[in-house]
This record gives C-alpha cells, sequence and structure tokens, in this order.
C-alpha cells in the first residue's frame, strides 16, 4: 500500500501541530510505503529525534513541493498553484491521501486534518473568522470578491477544484480539531462530511513530588496580542483585590523583541506578583506546569487549545474563555468566563471556596483522561482504520 501525507513544515522548533503528522507517518509505516511531501525540505532524523517519534526515516520518502529558492513575497497565490499541482502527481500512485495541514486537492478523495483556521480558506474565510457579526465593509467586499476570482477562476486554469468543492464533496473527509471548528466551517462552508479528531498532546508528566503553590496561576504559550495576556494580569490583579490575598501569576513563552513584550515587561515591574520566565520546556516545563495550582487562558477563537490540555493533564484548574475549543476540553461551565470580572470571580471563588475547588479539580482530572498520549493513540488507531476500510 502507498501512502502519501502532506504538511507545510516539519522542524526540530517543535510546534504544536508537529506532532500529528509525525505520529501518523509512525504509524502508517506498519500498513505501507509512505511519502511525506513537504512545502520545504526537513532533517526527518533530527525532527523525529527531538519528538521522540518513532519514525523509520531510511524507509521513508521525503519530497520538497517548493522548488530551491522558493517563491517571492507575494506569490503566495501561485506558491499554492504550484505545490498542489505537484502533490496532484504525487497522489496519482497513492492508496490513502492524508493532509494534516488543511485541505488539499489531491485529485482524488482524502483525508483532511483541520490545522489552523487563520489559514484554512483564504483571505474571505479569515474575514468571516475574525469578523463575525460585523457586517461587510468595502474591504471585506473586495477580499471575498477577490478570493472568489481565485478560487473559481484561477484554480480552475490550473485544473484545481476550489475549497468549497472539496469541502463539499461527500467522498472527502474534514477532520475539525473541535466542535467549535466543525461549527464555523459548516457556518462558512456549508454542510460537509466530517469527524472531530483532537490533536495530540504529547506532553506527559512524570511522578514529580513538586509541591504545589496554592496561590500560583500560570499561562503557558506563545506571547504576543492575540493572546491577550493583559487580560490574564487584570483577572488576576482583581482576584487579589477581591480576596485579599497573595495570588501569584507566572507566564512562560518566547519574550521576543516587540512592543508586546515590552509593555509587560514594565508591568512585571509595577507587580511584585507577576513574572515573565521566558520559553519552557522539557523537565523545566514539567517542574513550572505541576508546581501551579490554576492556569488562565483568554484567547476567544482558540480552535483547540493544546495548553489547555497539558494544564489538566498537569493536574491544574484552568479558567477558560466561553467559546472557542478551551471550553471543549474542560467541559466546565463553572469555569467559563465572559469578562474580566467573571474570570477574577471565578479564580477568587476558587481560592476561598475548598469543596468548589476540590470538585472542580477532581473534573478536571477526569478530563484529562481524554488527552493522555495512550487515549490519542487509540484515537489515532480508529482513524487509520476507517482509512484502510474506505
Amino acid at each position: 500500500m502507498k501512502i502519501l501525507i502532506y504538511h507545510k513544515v516539519l522542524s526540530s522548533l517543535l510546534g504544536g501541530g508537529t506532532f500529528q503528522p509525525l505520529m501518523f507517518i509512525a504509524k502508517l509505516q506498519r500498513y505501507g510505503d509512505v511519502t511525506v511531501a513537504l512545502n520545504e525540505g526537513a532533517d526527518m532524523a533530527a525532527v523525529a529525534k527531538i519528538a521522540e517519534v518513532p519514525i523509520d526515516v531510511a524507509a521513508l520518502r521525503v519530497v520538497r513541493l517548493d522548488p530551491e529558492g522558493g517563491f517571492t513575497s507575494g506569490r503566495e497565490w501561485l506558491a499554492a498553484l504550484f505545490r498542489t499541482r505537484r502533490l496532484k502527481a504525487l497522489a496519482k500512485e497513492a492508496d490513502i491521501c492524508i493532509s494534516t495541514a488543511n485541505v488539499m486537492d489531491f485529485g482524488k478523495p482524502g483525508h483532511h486534518f483541520v490545522y489552523l483556521l487563520s489559514q484554512f480558506g483564504g483571505a474571505a474565510f479569515y474575514d468571516h473568522l475574525m469578523g463575525r457579526g460585523n457586517g461587510l465593509g468595502p474591504r471585506r467586499i473586495l477580499r471575498r470578491v477577490q478570493t472568489g476570482l481565485y478560487e473559481r477562476v484561477v484554480k480552475p486554469l490550473f485544473g484545481i477544484r476550489p475549497l468549497a468543492k472539496i469541502i463539499a464533496d461527500p467522498r472527502e473527509r474534514i477532520y475539525p480539531t473541535s466542535l467549535y471548528v466543525e461549527g464555523i466551517l459548516r457556518e462558512y462552508f456549508g454542510p460537509f462530511s466530517s469527524t472531530v479528531f483532537y490533536p495530540p498532546t504529547v506532553f506527559e508528566f512524570g511522578a514529580a513530588n513538586v509541591p504545589r503553590d496554592p496561590l500560583l496561576a500560570i499561562y503557558v504559550g506563545r506571547i504576543f496580542p492575540p493572546k491577550r495576556i493583559t487580560d490574564l494580569i487584570a483577572i488576576v490583579e482583581k482576584a487579589r483585590e477581591t480576596t485579599g490575598l497573595d495570588l501569584k501569576l507566572h507566564i512562560a513563552g518566547v519574550l521576543a523583541p516587540i512592543p508586546y513584550t515590552d509593555l509587560l515587561r514594565e508591568s512585571e515591574s509595577k507587580r511584585p506578583w507577576l513574572k515573565l520566565v521566558g520559553p519552557v520546556y522539557g523537565k523545566e516545563k514539567e517542574l513550572f506546569m505541576l508546581s501551579a495550582t490554576y492556569a488562565l487562558h483568554a484567547e476567544r477563537d482558540e480552535a483547540f487549545g493544546i495548553a489547555i490540555a497539558e494544564y489538566v493533564k498537569a493536574g491544574c484548574i484552568p479558567i477558560i474563555p466561553d467559546e472557542g475549543g478551551p471550553k471543549e476540553i474542560v467541559d466546565d461551565k463553572s469555569l467559563e468566563y465572559r469578562t474580566i470580572n467573571e474570570a477574577a470571580n471565578t479564580l477568587a471563588r476558587l481560592v476561598g471556596d475548598d469543596n468548589f475547588r476540590k470538585e472542580r479539580l477532581r473534573h478536571c482530572r477526569e478530563r484529562a483522561k481524554l488527552f493522555t498520549r495512550t487515549a490519542y493513540e487509540e484515537r489515532q488507531q480508529t482513524a487509520i482504520e476507517n482509512m484502510l476500510k474506505l
């Protein structure tokens, strides 16, 4: 059996979207010859080693889709057409075609795992995603027209199906990362064949005996404006005022040289209870997360929320927005919030009400079982068995 897997980029700088293609590669090598198509080249041996995923690199065929030197800036549309044409040529030899980076035209039915909503359907879909309920302004109308021309005129000229046509084809199988994502896609594209598939949260926690700070809340992830870190600071500040307790917030993530980082550093200089700890990996990350009692999240349009799954696996109680993928992970309305005041009140109640806190912790530990590596591998195996039947 010949299997083709497409992903954008695989790098040893591991991100949340790296593990899923690697784990599919490792598992599918048991069933046939696997070809991996990437936009750019990759040192697969290094990536697999760092991710600790057992891939037989010697038996793996890796194909780079972009030409050496890539494409000049502003030619993304041309790059997408070029990659798709090459991918369709590879797909002719494949029995099973899989994209772990959104929907691709293989020229035949395939399996498409949602990767990043922000990169899913071009400018018009992105405007819809970010501006739901805001109506249509001149800029959005223009971008919708441009997207329509690209999808309905340019793509067919190159023998490529429009995205909406692929999604509507009942022979194609789409795997949204959450019910939230599935709903957004159906809202924009209409009905399609789908199976919600939670991505892997590979980071597991050992039996380290780390004392938990009963007044510590944490955040782990990217540090840039869409993550709304300033909201997290405001939540803890209000909860401190409400409880009179020395609640703390420690923020872990790469502190890039951008104005937003400068803003957070200024905030840190005025608040002894706020700490920017920088990036944490491996054992350091494990100890960091196990030392906290609470975790905070503020991004409202998160497709899934790998960090949220890691929080519950670490034994933290997350406080999360009342929309987006994270609410599916936690599945507890008492830990959801709409406003900063609501989040602060929830944090204050968790700190001050032992029974409430213990019950929420018990619930989170139950939810954590759904996101272990073992549970993911079981979901993945079910998906693969279904693919082999089709």
